[in-house]
């Protein structure tokens, strides 16, 4: 496999990670405004990015294969939950 074609996969296997981080901060800076402003928008995406690389990586060491529904749950919860901590909306 040539050097682009391995770049090109890495970056489909990235693509879920980062269109959920996209839209989990964009969605936040709609419906919570006041604490979602405060936070900007690079880092939590950066956050929500990491977390979601690092989740789609452990689906594929675990389960052996990419793409797997399971993994994208996973993936879902643990960009949910990483927002939900970043924005402290346990505090109301």
């Amino acid at each position: 496999m040539n050097p682009l074609a391995i770049l090109n996969h890495l970056l489909n296997f990235a693509a879920p990670a980062l269109a959920l981080a996209v839209l989990l901060v964009l969605v936040s800076h709609l419906f919570m405004r006041k604490t979602a402003a405060a936070h900007g928008w690079v880092a939590p995406i950066a956050i929500n990015f990491v977390v979601g690389c690092a989740v789609l990586v452990a689906g594929l060491a675990w389960l052996g294969r990419d793409g797997r529904m399971l993994t994208y749950a996973a993936l879902v919860l643990a960009c949910a939950s990483s927002q939900w901590l970043m924005l402290r909306a346990w505090r109301g």
